[in-house]
């Protein structure tokens, strides 16, 4: 049947790994390209996309965190500085879609700088060494185009570098007999991604072309030589074919009578035939990628609405979270721990789940670590002994309210460095030198005309939100006003225990308000005497003042470090101590 072609779809089996002696690194899928396969089903699979965008979104959450960020501030701050968000959000993604994801590490004195997103794809293993173990990976940007002339890039497997060249950490879980490759955990349902695929080919073909199923066109003029059966078949099939797949039979006759005769079988209930093959493959993407619930998804179960599914949706959401999400996690805070080892770094890691505060059970939580990794709400840090009465009462002993009747509020703005020396003039202080508790202050002082003045701070804004620290919300609830010497003795007391360095009690509460990444700062408040009258009490010794200092007209108060004028969340690393 020499002038009869028959074209049949192709199948994509199961990835093939395969070790070419000619080559230094290990082939992947046929014609090395198995991780196109994968990414070209995601692209054009309708479910498969949805169900791998919203795995890997889940993933990564809000973003990671540790439970011990408050105590080891150099070590969580060390963190943010190697990882990044957008690198955490292409690793979530590889690791759903491609089975593995990997990080490029980037060293500079021995130590971990940065730790960078590579894309999978690009990279291929080396074959193993005796000990089984993969010392380098190979980079090509597309497998797909490599000649036999092309020399990828050798890049160190993690741990086997010099420690100043950059390394690949392969992210991915262990499965029997696959060494070098993890094939993807919904490689069961990859032939119903590639059967929706081409649902949706074929419907957009009929559609576009009025030519579907599968057909046969007859030349009946006389049998061509062969090549001119492969020209003439390349034509036809180029203008009648649309979809993914030559789906057409040419046949070649000497005359009509001989022609080749196919019985056409009908298509009956089209529209019911594809829309049962399009819920047989939702439905088993769903199970392939252990989806619990099509609510999950936003598809309705049947004619009920979203709202009458709330317990189905709240206990699919999370036996999802438990069963699908917290694997892939747990992967990537192994690697992430596995990198931060080299800088001597150990923090409590954990992704902050997207999961609505309702749907998560806590009762069982037994401490607060706990239940701040499950709901992802930060918990109050203080030490064991130290409780809110007595964070109440030491704050309470600073400051004063603001009840200066005798005084009018003739600057308030918040503290900048740059402009002290200008305020100072327009004012004309002089100092007054340092005061005891319940006095002045050694900032407050009087112009020429000894018109007399009080420079105050306040914690500012005046507005807290529900996860903001007790120390904070403290302040701010208080409305108090400070002078410079109250906010420094605050500062030698545990008011706001565990945001000091390495966790501890005490900290400068005058640049570091409420810890890092705190959004508060000190409010300057300048007030001036309503009257030449009202003058320090001369009966107080408290109130007594250096002559010498206070007969020099125009001397300015002590200027601050400009850290002082800074919400801790804007200065570098967020306030946190880099080392």
């Amino acid at each position: 049947m020499e002038n009869l072609h028959i074209i049949n779809l192709s199948s994509y089996n199961k990835p093939q790994i395969t070790e070419d002696k000619k080559r230094d690194w290990v082939n992947y899928g046929e014609d090395n390209d198995y991780y196109s396969y994968l990414i070209k089903l995601f692209t054009n699979s309708t479910t498969n996309n949805a169900i791998i965008n919203a795995v890997s979104q889940n993933i990564y959450g809000k973003g990671l965190d540790a439970l011990d960020s408050s105590t080891k501030t150099d070590e969580y701050a060390a963190l943010r500085s190697i990882f990044h968000d957008k690198c955490l959000q292409k690793i979530a993604l590889d690791l759903k879609l491609l089975g593995e994801a990997s990080f490029q590490v980037l060293y500079q004195d021995g130590q971990v700088k940065r730790a960078e997103h590579f894309p999978r794809q690009t990279l291929r293993a080396e074959k193993c060494n005796e000990d089984g173990e993969i010392e380098g990976y190979y980079y090509f940007h597309d497998w797909s185009k490599i000649k036999p002339n092309d020399k990828p890039k050798r890049i160190a497997a993690f741990g086997f570098g010099n420690g100043k060249e950059p390394e690949i950490k392969i992210v991915k879980k262990y499965v029997s007999g696959y060494d070098y490759y993890c094939p993807v955990d919904y490689q069961g349902g990859l032939a119903y991604a590639d059967l929706e695929c081409e649902i949706s080919d074929y419907l957009i073909n009929d559609v576009q072309n009025g030519f579907s199923g599968t057909k046969v066109v007859n030349f009946n003029n006389g049998v061509p030589d062969r090549d001119k059966q492969l020209q003439i078949k390349s034509d036809v099939m180029n203008k009648l074919t649309g979809a993914r797949g030559e789906k057409v039979i040419i046949a070649f006759n000497n005359n009509a009578e001989s022609k080749t005769s196919i019985d056409d079988i009908p298509l009956t209930d089209a529209p019911q035939h594809y829309e049962y093959l399009s819920n047989e493959c939702t439905g088993k993407l769903m199970v392939a990628h252990r989806i619990t619930s099509p609510l999950l998804l936003g598809i309705r179960d049947g004619n009920n609405g979203l709202g009458n599914n709330a317990d189905e949706i709240r206990t699919a959401s999370l036996l999802f979270h438990n069963v699908t999400i917290k694997p892939y996690q747990n992967l990537i805070i192994d690697s992430i721990d596995d990198i931060l080892a080299v800088n001597g770094i150990s923090l409590k890691l954990y992704f902050k789940t997207l999961q609505p505060l309702e749907f998560i059970e806590t009762d069982n939580a037994i401490t607060d670590e706990t239940r701040e990794e499950e709901t992802g709400v930060k918990m109050a840090k203080q030490e064991p002994d130290f409780d809110d009465d007595k964070m109440y009462d030491l704050l309470d002993e600073f400051g004063e309210d603001e009840n200066l009747d005798e005084w009018d509020l003739v600057d308030e703005r918040e503290v900048d460095y740059d402009q002290e020396e200008a305020l100072d003039k327009m004012i004309g202080l002089a100092s007054t030198g340092s005061a005891r508790p319940n006095a002045g202050s050694e900032q407050d002082g009087e112009n020429k005309q000894g018109v007399q003045f009080r420079v105050r701070y306040q914690y500012a804004p005046l507005k807290t939100q529900a996860n903001s620290r007790e120390f904070c919300k403290k302040m701010v609830a208080a409305k108090k006003i400070y002078r410079k010497e109250d906010i420094m003795q605050m500062s030698q007391l545990a008011v706001n225990a565990g945001w000091g360095l390495n966790g501890a009690a005490t900290y400068d509460i005058w640049f570091y308000k409420g810890g890092g990444a705190c959004h508060h700062f000190w409010m300057r408040k300048t007030y001036k005497a309503k009257s030449e009258d009202i003058k320090p009490d001369v009966g107080n010794p408290n109130a007594e003042v250096s002559v010498n200092q206070a007969k020099k007209d125009g001397f300015k108060p002590e200027t601050n470090d400009k850290k002082v004028a800074k919400r801790p969340v804007d200065m570098p690393n967020q306030g946190f101590v880099n080392k």
